[in-house]
Formats: C-alpha cells, sequence, structure tokens
C-alpha cells in the first residue's frame, strides 16, 4: 500500500502505476514519498528513464523500482561515490581540478588535474575523508542550469566548461559521445544539470559538479562498501596531445561484505592475470622493439596455440567450412566499397602510401601512387572469393573459413595484455547462404559455436543482441529489421537468456555474441555471429537460382574464439596457467628419484612420445624435491616418479598438480591411462581418485573418444 504524506492527500488526485499496479495519489508526490520504507530503493525508472527519487510525478508516470543491489542501482551508487571521491579530494587538495568521473564495470573513477601525482598515503588519507562526508548525510540535489549560469558556477573548472561547450549547439550529441569515456554522465545534449551536495543540518551547498544523474538522496546510502584502488596517469579525453591528468579508481558494493568478496575475487584475477603467468612459463612476450600490442609466442605459447587451431580445424572441416587464405595488405579501394574507410578509419593503421613514380631528373610524377592498407577485416577479401567466378545454388551454403592475420589500431591505453592487441589472427569464417537457408544456417552456427567452446571448457553462457546504430550503418531499415529479428528468433530458441545491447552493431548488421563466464564468474564476450544483407549488395556478389535467376545471397560473419590470441589470454586465467592435459605445452614430466633410474624412465618417455605425449625427463642435476617443485610450478598435468621400488616391478608413480599419488602404476597401464586422458581431451583435472577409472572421468567430462 502506496503511503502519501498526509500535506498531500488533499491536493489534486494523480493516477500512476507503482511496479504494475495503478495507484492514485496527491500533487506532489515524489519517487521518495512511494519507497520511503526501503532503503534498499536508491533510484526510480519513470516512463523508462532512470530519475532521483526525489523527482516529482505527474499524471499516468509509470514508476518502478530499482534495488541497490541491480545493476542500475549499483552504477547509481558507484556514481555518488565518485562524487563523494571528488569532494574529499578537493577538500584536501585546494587547488584540483576536476575532469571526468564516471561509473564502470565494479566500480568508478575520476580524474584530477594535480601538481603531483597521488601516492598510497594520499588514497588512504582521501577514503578517511569520504568516510566523514558520507557520515554527514549529505543530500545530492539536482538543478537544471543555462548555458550561462553553468559556465558562471563551473568558472574555476576548465576541463567541465571544455564539456559545456561540446554539448551545446548542431551535432552536440555526437561531439559528448566521442569527447571522451564517461564524458556522457556529465553532460548532455541541450539540458545542463549541476549535482549540489547539501549540508543536512545547515541547509548550505558545500560542494557541487556539472552533472547529469541521477544520484543517492544522500551519502549516508552509499555506506562503507567502498574503498579507492589505485591511481594512475590519463590523458584528458583519451588523447596523448591532451594534458596528463592523475586518475584515481575505486570500487562501491551496497555492503562491506560485498567489498570483501569483490576485493577476493580482485586478489584471484590478479592470481590468475594471463600476462605473468605467460612470463612466468614461457609462453609469450610482447617485445619493445616490436610496438605496443604485437605480441610473439614462445615455443610453449606456440604448442598451446598450435594445439587449439589444430582442434579448430579438425572440427571446421568435419562441419563443412573450406580454408582460404588472404593478404595481409591491400589497396585501399576495397574498404571503400566495403564502407570500413568510411565507418572504421579510425580503426585502421594509417595507409601506406606505394608505387609513385617520378622522373629522377625534374622530379615530375610519372606515375599515381596507391594508398594500401593493413587489414583490419578478413570479410572484403572472402567477398572477393566468392565473387572469383559463377556461383550456383547448388554450392550454397558455402563457408569460407581462415585464420587471417588482421592489425587494428587500438589505443596505447587501451592495449592490455593478448586480450586487447593491435596484431591479432582471426578465426573468421563468412557463410553465403540463400534467404531460405539463412535461419537453418545460424542456428547451425550458434550450436557449433558453443558445442566448440564447451570442448575447450568454457560452458557458461548467455547471449547479447546487438542492434543498429542509428548513426552508423549502412542499408535500409526494412533489411535491418528483418535480420534482427531472424537473430532475435535464433537466439531465443537456443534456450539461453538474451541480454540487448542497443546500438551496438556493426555498420554492417546486427550481431548475436556470445558471453561465457570463466572459472571466477568473470564475463567474456566470445564469438561473434553477425547476419548480414549489405555487404553483398556492396560486392554485387550473385549466385544463379533453381529458376535460372540471379539472386544476391545472405552472408553470416562468424568468428568463433574473437581472436586466437585473446582466447588464449582467456584460457590462461580461466584455468590460472594450470592447462587441461590435452593444451597442456608438457603434459607429462618423468622425474626419476636419483640418476640411477634415468635410463630407465628414458625408457617410458620414449614409449610416451612415441604415442604423440608431449614429455620431458628432467635429468638436470637438481635435487629431487626441487625438480618436483619446478614440475609444480610449470603446472605440468602428470609427473611420473621412479625408484628402486618402482624399476623392479616395471612401475611408476603419478604425482598430480593436486598433490595427490597414485603409486606403483605398471608402465603400460600408466602409459594407456596418459594416452587415453590426451586423446579424450578431457578438461577435468587428473587427480589420483579420477585416474582409477579414467573411463569413468571422460564421461564426466562429457567427452567422446
Amino acid at each position: 500500500m502506496t503511503t502519501v504524506p498526509e500535506h498531500q492527500s488533499e491536493s489534486a488526485p494523480l493516477t500512476i502505476t507503482v511496479d504494475g499496479e495503478q495507484r492514485t495519489v496527491g500533487t506532489g508526490t515524489s519517487a521518495a514519498d512511494l519507497y520511503r520504507e526501503d532503503r534498499a530503493v536508491v533510484v526510480a525508472r519513470v516512463n523508462g528513464v532512470l530519475k532521483d527519487l526525489a523527482t516529482e510525478l505527474a499524471d499516468g508516470d509509470a514508476v518502478e523500482r530499482v534495488l541497490v543491489s541491480e545493476p542500475e542501482g549499483l552504477e547509481v551508487l558507484r556514481h555518488s561515490a565518485a562524487h563523494v571521491m571528488a569532494q574529499a579530494v578537493q577538500q584536501l587538495h585546494e587547488d584540483a581540478k576536476l575532469g571526468i568521473g564516471p561509473y564502470i564495470t565494479d566500480g568508478f573513477y575520476f580524474d584530477f588535474d594535480v601538481e603531483h601525482p597521488f601516492t598510497p598515503e594520499d588514497l588512504k588519507a582521501i577514503e578517511k575523508r569520504m568516510q566523514r562526508i558520507v557520515n554527514s548525510t549529505q543530500s545530492f540535489r539536482r538543478r537544471a542550469v543555462s548555458e550561462e549560469e553553468a559556465r558562471a558556477e563551473m568558472a574555476d573548472e576548465p576541463y567541465k566548461l571544455e564539456l559545456i561547450g561540446l554539448s551545446q549547439g548542431p551535432g552536440s550529441g555526437a561531439d559528448v559521445e566521442t569527447a571522451a569515456e564517461g564524458a556522457s554522465v556529465e553532460v548532455a545534449a541541450g539540458e545542463l544539470t549541476i549535482y549540489d551536495n547539501v549540508d543536512r543540518k545547515t541547509g548550505e551547498t558545500v560542494w557541487k559538479d556539472l552533472c547529469r544523474g541521477p544520484h543517492l538522496p544522500d551519502t549516508k546510502l552509499i555506506g562503507n562498501g567502498y574503498a579507492l584502488l589505485r591511481s594512475a596517469a590519463a590523458y584528458w579525453r583519451g588523447s596523448e596531445k591532451n594534458k596528463q591528468l592523475q586518475r584515481i579508481y575505486g570500487t562501491a558494493w551496497p555492503s562491506k561484505e560485498d567489498l570483501t568478496a569483490y576485493k577476493t575475487r580482485l586478489a584471484e584475477a590478479e592470481r590468475r592475470d594471463h600476462r605473468r603467468l605467460g612470463s612466468e612459463m614461457d609462453l609469450f612476450s610482447f617485445p619493445d622493439e616490436l610496438g605496443s600490442g604485437l605480441p610473439v609466442f614462445h615455443p610453449r605459447g606456440g604448442i598451446i596455440r598450435k594445439t587449439m587451431e589444430d582442434y579448430s580445424r579438425e572440427r571446421h572441416t568435419e562441419a563443412g567450412y573450406e580454408f582460404v587464405y588472404t593478404p595481409h595488405i591491400t589497396k585501399g579501394h576495397l574498404y571503400e566499397v566495403s564502407g570500413h574507410l568510411d565507418w572504421y578509419r579510425e580503426g585502421m593503421f594509417p595507409a601506406m602510401h606505394v608505387d609513385e613514380e617520378r622522373d629522377p631528373q625534374t622530379g615530375e610524377l610519372t606515375k599515381q601512387g596507391q594508398d594500401y592498407y593493413l587489414k583490419p577485416m578478413n570479410c572484403p577479401m572472402h567477398n572477393l572469393i566468392f565473387r572469383s567466378r559463377g556461383r550456383s545454388y547448388r554450392e550454397l551454403p558455402l563457408r569460407l573459413f581462415e585464420f587471417g592475420q588482421v592489425y587494428r589500431y587500438e589505443k596505447s591505453g587501451v592495449v592490455h595484455g593478448l586480450t586487447r592487441v593491435r596484431g591479432m589472427t582471426q578465426d573468421d569464417a563468412h557463410i553465403y547462404c540463400t534467404r531460405e537457408q539463412m535461419k537453418a544456417e545460424l542456428t547451425t552456427t550458434l550450436s557449433f559455436v558453443l558445442e566448440l567452446l564447451k570442448d575447450y571448457g568454457l560452458d557458461d553462457f548467455y547471449l547479447e543482441l546487438s542492434t543498429k546504430d542509428p548513426e552508423k550503418f549502412v542499408g535500409s531499415d526494412e533489411l535491418w529489421e528483418e535480420a534482427t529479428d531472424t537473430l532475435a528468433e535464433v537466439a531465443a530458441e537456443s534456450g539461453l537468456d538474451l541480454v540487448p545491447d542497443a546500438g551496438g552493431a556493426a555498420f554492417y548488421g546486427p550481431k548475436i555474441s556470445v558471453q561465457a563466464k570463466d572459472a571466477i564468474g568473470r564475463t567474456w564476450q566470445m564469438s561473434t555471429i553477425q547476419l548480414d544483407f549489405n555487404l553483398p549488395e556492396r560486392f554485387d556478389l550473385e549466385y544463379q537460382a533453381a529458376d535460372g535467376t540471379r539472386q544476391r545471397p545472405v552472408m553470416i560473419h562468424r568468428a568463433l574464439f574473437g581472436s586466437v590470441e585473446r582466447f588464449m589470454g582467456v584460457l590462461v586465467e580461466h584455468y590460472a596457467g594450470a592447462f587441461p592435459a590435452w593444451l597442456a605445452p608438457v603434459q607429462v614430466v618423468a622425474i626419476p628419484v636419483a640418476e640411477a633410474f634415468n635410463d630407465y624412465l628414458q625408457d617410458v618417455v620414449d614409449t610416451l612420445r612415441a604415442r604423440g605425449v608431449r614429455v620431458e625427463l628432467d635429468a638436470g642435476s637438481d635435487r629431487f624435491p626441487k625438480k618436483i617443485r619446478t614440475a609444480s610450478k610449470e603446472k605440468v598435468p602428470f609427473v611420473l616418479i621412479a625408484g628402486g621400488e618402482d624399476a623392479e616391478a616395471n612401475a611408476v608413480s603419478f604425482r598430480f598438480r593436486d598433490g595427490s599419488q597414485d603409486n606403483g602404476v605398471p608402465v603400460g597401464e600408466a602409459v594407456e591411462r596418459i594416452v587415453a586422458h590426451v586423446q579424450r581431451r578431457i578438461n577435468e583435472e587428473p587427480t589420483a581418485a579420477a585416474a582409477e577409472d579414467p573411463r569413468a572421468a571422460a564421461e564426466t567430462a562429457g567427452v567422446g573418444q
């Protein structure tokens, strides 16, 4: 039952819908009045738009509660915590100028122009001051202001003044969105608003900032579930041409317990960081001499990568894909036809102007040069393969597959290990089919993608449907609608949860993204499936239909790993470097108890190697306990040990990664156990218990022969 303040009960009634139920309330009723008794409600959705609880309601409004534990509630909590952090910084550093302070995944940040970088001691002092502000229960109060008023009130904040300029005038919406990451939480095209932090006792404004909101009703609701994590340098508006500011990262959660759980996850994520493990395990590196985002794979990393790729090729062959190869560079005209130079130029490396000729005597131009580009996408080249000769409906669906090297000009600030690189290998497929075949082909493709991801050990998925960006697309609205509806149907029929990603599609068509959770619950975007009616039109692709007419094929873009580099980085973190035996660079290490047993174990090693197992004999001079520790550090799945009793019985002893052992196993049986585990591509850890029944272990892992 809705409780309305007594003074409102005599005013003109309003009819509103509250969480799906129609209610009658008095004029002046706010969302805060509706949820007064539930402090977990921190913001409301009014007619589908997030609003402060202080928002007064109008007749006919539809109001929905948003709890602090919900995604949008968490965003508001974190944005409010960012404001409190900025207030604390300016109280402690009076000359600090404010940059941008948005919420981000699991937290928030704020950029400041300060004379000196923040130290760990500074962060502790800021956290302490934040707690005083939180406990003072300051109210967040929103005010709409004119551009003139905003400029007057932000006169001492040069970065805010710049954002104000971007938000006003023709085309301002696009300017704000492209100004910098997080800029849209500060200003929007047209309306400008300022949030005042108002002292509860005196009613005075103690701090303010240019901001769109919404915010919590008061600082007390931030509680004690927040922490400042680190500081870093960041260029204003993400451009190295601008001044370098100091960014403070923080996190905020509904409770102290939630914060503790998050910090535990952070520590586990740090333990699994693929950059650190890649170095420790000698898998890959990023030489400065090559440049940012350009990794090299060392022999052990190369083994993992080759195994991943070989199995993928095997499965693609079984599924009817045909392999193609295309060059790394192309004339720019190809990407004019595809539209990439219009819509994706910022993500491409600059052109290489070549083949120009001049008279050696006069310097006069005798032959025009050509602009060549490193390819950011494989699809235009695959279209040329399709177009290279006449095609018949009997050839469709035609599934072209390539491990194609592509290059994208990622900004230096976003390059991150293997998961965000500038040179990558896409496991790229393009499927050409008829309109009648497209839904069945999409369904088959999605099923193929999910099953192959499961084979690599990922099995917790949901789907994301990226739809047209109204400012960035080619083709007709009707074709986009048909493509989007078809993808939505396929996604729904998969039985997986489907999350909308409004405006997130590429310029040529909508897509389904497979989002996979790893071993510690983090979500990674994996495979993408895009339905495209537009590039076949731009490339004039045709096939001869059964009735003899020329028809346009439908094009499906599909990347399974996304990129081999990124997928490997994800797998390193998913397994914390302890790869399943079939992927591990070294599957078995044989360790003699003493040098006298080297030859005995060498025979076992030779037998395993002949069966295709990646095995090494540790015949070095280190003592036996150190050899065991080294194998453990290198995360080898199977360690075989042999001493006097083993040699007499023609046996070996197993030591597994979990520390368990299985002693006195006959050599022949030990070889078969290892070979079966590897060949069946079992993703579960080999252990002493599982080794007792490898067939049951394979069935548990859900893999066949």
